[in-house]
């Protein structure tokens, strides 16, 4: 029953949707990290709802640092941040804590923890617990962001209406930095609101696709098997809830490519050896070669829907029909946004400690 991420850079999660708090363990921070909370605070806002697209649940994510960090500085011990759940309504699962609702880890979470789990609004598998990810993912994000690594993700399609991709790079991970609803075209994403709109008036759900890119890392960084640079991000991601697929550079339409057209050539810049595409999303038999990181996470409309649906009750074992009441959202996309993010950086700052060490400083050295 593992709860734990990362090699050198760990992270562990604990809490339940409906519990007293959401508590995150980060452990190999190096000593010195600079903490900036107002930081955490910020990306923390992304996460939250926003509007009547979102869920009416408000939570105010004021987390408390239980220990690791004294005067703004990481000691090197474990980092652990609690974050208190103030704003549940428990009730609105008691008449449906048998039924199984479709899409939802009911049925599979009965299964492994024999009825013991908490069933109230999700319990361990909410997407509440990804407040615990997304303030982890803070610290290291800015630590990050100190050596020159940035990332940033936006939302590349909702409900079929798609945004632009990443074009000139750094300045769209600027524009990018404290939007709530990620898009690079303002307009498309009026389009995309108005979507998810239309699907909550008619009790439904619609689902995106995020797309992320990192710059600033260093060729060679990464396993060749089985921690490759695409393993581990895959990892992580693939924990957040909704998140159904993953895809780097070119992804699936490498299989209508020919070699001709898949290849990225390798070219000078100066001193620096680049490629003239990037197919490959900036990543080479595992490892990084230098260029911008660049995947897409497909995530899945919200299964928490109004309309009726078939399932079966655990207690009588018979079919029975569920409509989903309670608050919840008609699109989750914006909101997993902060989280894709956070969790990137989390697994980068894991790959590069494991290459360069935990304490950032020294990659200054070796990179130059």
């Amino acid at each position: 029953m593992k709860n734990t991420f990362g090699n050198n850079i760990i992270v562990t999660l604990s809490g339940e949707s409906h519990g007293a708090a959401i508590c995150v363990i980060l452990d190999g921070i190096a000593p010195g990290t600079e903490i900036d909370t107002d930081y955490i605070s910020s990306r923390l806002a992304l996460r939250r709802p926003a509007g009547k697209i979102s869920t009416s649940r408000r939570e105010a994510d004021e987390f408390t640092i239980m220990s690791g960090v004294f005067n703004k500085k990481a000691t090197g011990t474990p980092i652990c941040i609690m974050i208190p759940n103030s704003d549940t309504k428990s009730t609105d699962y008691e008449k449906t804590k048998y039924l199984c609702r479709p899409g939802h880890a009911d049925y599979s979470a009965n299964e492994k923890y024999h009825g013991y789990q908490d069933y109230r609004g999700g319990g361990h598998f909410s997407g509440r617990i990804t407040a615990g990810l997304v303030a982890a993912g803070a610290i290291c994000q800015h630590a990050l962001k100190n050596a020159g690594i940035k990332l940033a993700t936006h939302i590349s399609s909702i409900a079929g209406i798609c945004d632009r991709s990443f074009c000139h790079y750094e300045n769209d991970i600027k524009y990018l930095s404290d939007k709530s609803f990620p898009t690079l075209d303002e307009e498309r994403g009026e389009e995309m609101r108005r979507a998810i709109a239309s699907a909550a008036a008619d009790g439904d759900s619609v689902g995106g696709i995020l797309e992320t890119a990192v710059v600033g890392m260093p060729a060679g960084v990464g396993e060749p098997w089985f921690d490759s640079f695409e393993g581990m991000l895959s990892h992580i991601l693939f924990s957040i809830p909704g998140i159904k697929g993953i895809e780097f550079g070119a992804g699936f339409s490498f299989a209508d490519m020919k070699g001709s057209e898949a290849n990225d050539p390798f070219r000078m810049n100066g001193d620096r050896i680049v490629t003239s595409s990037n197919h490959n999303g900036g990543i080479n038999g595992g490892i990084t070669n230098g260029m911008p990181i660049l995947f897409r996470c497909a995530v899945k409309p919200t299964p928490s829907i109004a309309k009726e649906q078939l399932t079966v009750s655990l207690d009588t074992m018979t079919d029975a029909f569920l409509s989903v009441k309670g608050r919840h959202d008609p699109c989750i996309v914006h909101r997993a946004a902060s989280v894709v993010s956070a969790c990137t950086a989390i697994a980068v700052l894991d790959m590069l400690s494991g290459r360069y060490g935990t304490d950032l400083r020294q990659y200054h050295t070796i990179t130059g």
